[in-house]
């Protein structure tokens, strides 16, 4: 009979590599699923209880699952292949690079930078609970990216820094499997099981989650839920604000339709701290109508700004953002208007909702039945079709009587009375040509990313395929580098893209569409426009002159 052994993948890149594990092991039953932390200790139980004899985990999980199971449970530990693959792709990233981990990440990779000498950090930690106070060191004394496993990466994330999660290869897990086969045979499959049930019952909490002091739950009671409406995203973001504040804190997500208020803190029992969580499930929020959203995902890439131009405009948001003065953001597609929204909202929030508003959209009569009591900040896109409607005016006046932040998002400039009626601040967001500084870190940002969700070869770009990206950023936007850089990444069978493979694939997308000379002269005259506009890459100024035409001008006819 074929030993049984279920493998806990902690994220989802790692499920391929067990895929072609499995063949070499005839004599394993081996199956697996993908869950990190609590998730994962939940799968191994769920494991046990139906016939699972060894477990085999990474990390942060992997420890999490020896106390929620009986049975062995065996740690994949890194190869010196992983290391130097995950260590070298940190090192392209041209900023301050900390290595942080237990000691079987550490004492390997510290092996390895002296050997290469390589430009980065290592750091040690002997409990989970260290990585957020550690993190919060390292980011004040200037460190912006952060290696290490899924905790150490998902921590970092939430902290606004970047995180490169060091991958495990085929040899680490066939080296596990190994073990497993090795550990099964000396252990009796016969395992005392023990299962301690808590009947304490409090009233005054019908919806009560707590956490021991390596954030697995060890009570939960949810009278008002069919099952946790708790996300692994809503348990990192508050006790992320838990350890950053010490003190009682609230965040409010958006849960399906209705609105989920978290309210936690800490105490202290034996020496041992446990963070208690009192969930309450307020009214349904009235967003069902088109046009109007929450955005609760988190950005999972931080913020470039190492050229003059995206310094100088990150600065004046923050500085009109603290102020509480409407912002307006103006610049054409893919200039990452959302996304500064979404990084503000994120850094200065304190768990209130980021609401966005599509003035093309919205139905009339809705702005004024929005609920504002959560809401701490509100994208209001495609506002040049709304800015003259006074429902606008009066949402506008109600967010700032509220003290709330107002982000208005725009691709055209507004005309003068119209902007002069909603106080706008206007801050014109700068193109890819005006942020050729920032390509190398968007490049890296990019490539780590692809590495990571799909496992792509290359993990830095040749400077002559560089060069290239640079001459064609004038043509290009943030959006379409991405894909281009994806695309690079997934045809690059090397390291490190090249010229060649980045040059076939800029030909690719050179191509422009022609000028459909059909319809009455107006339609064509705006064909013509809206063609000269396209490669000019949107610059309006620059398409003006070409056209012989005023930007006023412009304006008007691309309006008409």
């Amino acid at each position: 009979m074929r030993t049984r052994v279920h493998m806990i993948a902690p994220y989802e890149a790692m499920i391929p590599v067990i895929q072609e594990c499995i063949p070499h092991f005839p004599e394993l039953d081996i199956q697996y699923a993908v869950g990190d932390l609590m998730k994962g200790a939940e799968l191994a139980a769920h494991a046990e209880k139906d016939g699972a004899e060894v477990i085999i985990s990474r990390g942060g999980t992997a420890q999490r699952i020896k106390d929620a199971v009986t049975i062995p449970v065996i740690d994949v530990h890194l190869s010196g292949y992983d290391m130097i693959r995950s260590l070298t792709l940190a090192s392209q990233f041209n900023e301050k690079t900390a290595i942080v981990g237990f000691s079987n990440i550490t004492s390997g990779a510290q092996s390895i930078i002296d050997l290469m000498d390589l430009p980065l950090k290592v750091y040690t930690i002997h409990s989970s609970e260290d990585v957020a106070r550690l993190l919060l060191e390292l980011k004040a004394d200037g460190y912006r990216q952060i290696v290490g496993d899924v905790v150490t990466v998902n921590t970092a994330k939430a902290y606004g820094l970047n995180g490169l999660l060091i991958h495990s290869g085929k040899e680490s897990i066939v080296r596990a499997l190994e073990d497993a086969q090795l550990i099964y045979r000396y252990l009796s499959k016969n395992n005392v099981v023990s299962l301690i049930l808590n009947d304490l019952v409090m009233k005054e909490h019908p919806n009560l989650v707590i956490f021991n002091d390596q954030n697995e739950i060890i009570f939960e009671q949810l009278t008002d839920f069919d099952h946790s409406p708790l996300t692994d995203h809503h348990i990192f973001l508050t006790n992320t604000n838990l350890d950053f504040h010490k003190s009682i804190i609230q965040n409010v997500f958006m849960v399906d339709d209705f609105q989920l208020a978290v309210t936690a803190y800490e105490t202290t029992l034996n020496h041992t701290t446990y963070k208690v969580y009192t969930l309450e499930k307020e009214q349904p929020y009235e967003l069902t109508q088109p046009g109007i959203k929450v955005i609760t995902d988190a950005l999972t890439e931080p913020i470039v700004a190492e050229s003059s131009a995206m310094r100088s405009t990150l600065e004046n948001i923050e500085a009109l953002y603290k102020h509480l003065e409407p912002i307006h953001l103006l610049g054409e597609k893919d200039t990452g208007k959302s996304f500064i929204v979404q990084y503000i909202s994120q850094l200065y929030s304190e768990g209130g909702l980021l609401l966005q508003v599509d003035a093309a959209q919205v139905p009339p009569g809705q702005l004024e039945k929005i609920p504002l009591s959560n809401v701490r900040n509100v994208e209001l896109l495609h506002i040049e079709q709304g800015i003259h409607d006074p429902r606008f005016t009066a949402f506008i006046e109600a967010c700032q009587h509220r003290r709330i932040g107002i982000f208005m998002l725009s691709e055209q400039a507004l005309d003068r009375p119209g902007a002069e009626m909603a106080k706008l601040n206007t801050i014109i967001m700068p193109s890819l040509s005006d942020r050729l500084d920032d390509l190398p870190s968007l490049i890296q940002h990019f490539l780590s990313r692809y590495h990571q969700k799909y496992g792509t070869t290359a993990v830095k770009i040749k400077d002559d395929a560089l060069q290239l990206l640079r001459q064609a950023a004038s043509r290009m936007t943030i959006g379409q580098l991405k894909q281009i850089i994806k695309q690079a990444a997934l045809n690059e069978a090397d390291y490190v893209i090249s010229a060649e493979t980045l040059s076939r694939l800029l030909d690719g997308n050179s191509a422009s569409s022609p000028i459909q000379l059909e319809g009455t002269l107006k339609e064509i005259e705006k064909e013509i426009i809206q063609h000269v506009l396209h490669e000019e890459n949107n610059n309006q100024s620059r398409a003006a002159e070409r056209l012989g035409i005023n930007r006023a001008t412009l304006w008007r006819k691309l309006k008409e």
